[in-house]
């Protein structure tokens, strides 16, 4: 393992990965557990600047369908890769020896209103034809597997395949096993710019340029500026969304499900540790010279509100912490394969909810880059559209 400090990049490598999130990270510790030799850069610390809020997703997640209705037709042509992508967590933790803290107690979108009600009802039956595992509870089946709901509760969706996981315990141990691997990581370092060079690439930072025989675009809403400066007519059309998301101190078990909202913001689930990860799309901003994104004290009030209404013991709980981070959103789908037209250059965007899918999508694409079928068909989800 070589970990590049301020002064000192490799002159040349057989890939470079540019994005050290959940997908950059597997990627390069699935190439480098075939014998490939990897450069993963990082404009922050790998896994630790945008970092999820520990949800597994799988349902259709009813802020999305807001925001986004004209791209639901293709999130719901990525939905059966959803349960797969839970299961390649599960998979991933025994295949590195790891405990990500990961519980498959399912998920609840509850609902505040027959109107509500009859909307969650209308999803189920679209996702029951995709495959997954829902049902819709009323009150009194709902208070029987979750009885800590507030009075203005009417009932929710459940998904069976849905569960939580702690994404600081996930990022460390993936960190470590890629630099087991000998992944050469980079961090703190931005790419400039990518040229195409003979057979391969050049890649500018600012501290030299790296010629690599590959490049992969795991650099979530900046892939958008990368691909687009290679002049090849690739314009992915991915989009940052800063988040806000809080954590309360611990406590004992009490929320056995990841909870959503049928009409309304919030996510709620707890760690193993006894901490409730507060979340769900409030808005944070996103700071225009750094590109960071940075927290929103009424996001902070409306969420945890929120919550409590939700959920009224978490009123008990201090908060201990609040973040900010970058969700990407492009068209409903993943962009996930290799740039027509541009040998050796492969998009890595997984999708809404890319913290879920982010394993899967990096097993599929390291498959496409060394030149095997991928487990899933991905044409779909192929950068071509774009091009």
């Amino acid at each position: 393992m070589s970990t590049y400090g301020p002064d000192a990049l490799p002159a040349t490598i057989g890939t470079l990965v540019v994005g050290g999130g959940i997908v950059g990270s597997c990627i390069a510790g699935f190439l480098a557990d075939e014998g490939q030799d990897v450069l993963l850069v990082d404009g922050g610390s790998g896994g630790g600047t945008v970092s999820n809020a520990g949800s597994l997703h799988v349902q259709m997640q009813s802020r999305f369908m807001r925001l986004y209705p004209e791209h639901v037709p293709n999130m719901e042509r990525q939905l059966p890769l959803y349960p797969k992508a839970v299961a390649f967590w599960q998979a991933l933790g025994q295949r590195l020896g790891a405990n990500f803290d990961l519980k498959m107690g399912g998920g609840l979108m509850v609902a505040e209103s027959r109107e509500q009600l009859d909307f969650l009802a209308l999803k189920a039956a679209r996702e029951r034809r995709l495959g997954l595992d829902v049902e819709i509870l009323d009150r009194a089946a709902l208070d029987a597997v979750a009885p800590y709901f507030g009075p203005a509760i009417v009932g929710a969706e459940y998904c069976a395949n849905e569960g939580t996981l702690n994404p600081l315990v996930c990022n460390a141990a993936i960190r470590q096993w890629i630099r087991d691997r000998g992944v050469v990581l980079a961090e703190n370092i931005m790419v400039d710019a990518i040229r195409q060079e003979g057979a391969g690439f050049a890649v500018e930072t600012a501290r030299g340029t790296v010629r690599a025989g590959r490049v992969v675009l795991a650099a979530a809403a900046g892939t958008r500026t990368l691909a687009a400066g290679l002049g090849a007519g690739v314009n992915i059309p991915a989009v940052a969304e800063p988040l806000h998301m809080n954590i309360t101190e611990a406590t004992a078990p009490m929320l056995g499900h990841l909870v959503q909202h049928a009409d309304r913001m919030i996510t709620l689930k707890q760690l193993g540790t006894g901490q409730i990860v507060i979340g769900g799309g409030w808005p944070a901003r996103r700071d225009d010279q750094t590109g960071h994104a940075r927290v929103e004290l009424s996001s902070l009030i409306a969420n945890a509100t929120l919550a409590q209404h939700i959920v009224p013991r978490v009123g008990d709980l201090r908060i201990i912490r609040t973040w900010a981070g970058l969700n990407t959103s492009v068209d409903g789908m993943g962009v996930l394969g290799a740039v027509p037209g541009v040998p050796g250059l492969f998009v890595a965007i997984p999708g809404d909810a890319g913290y879920t899918l982010g394993p899967l999508s990096a097993q599929l694409v390291a498959d496409v880059i060394l030149g095997r079928a991928p487990g899933e068909d991905i044409s779909l989800f192929s950068p071509a559209r774009f091009v």
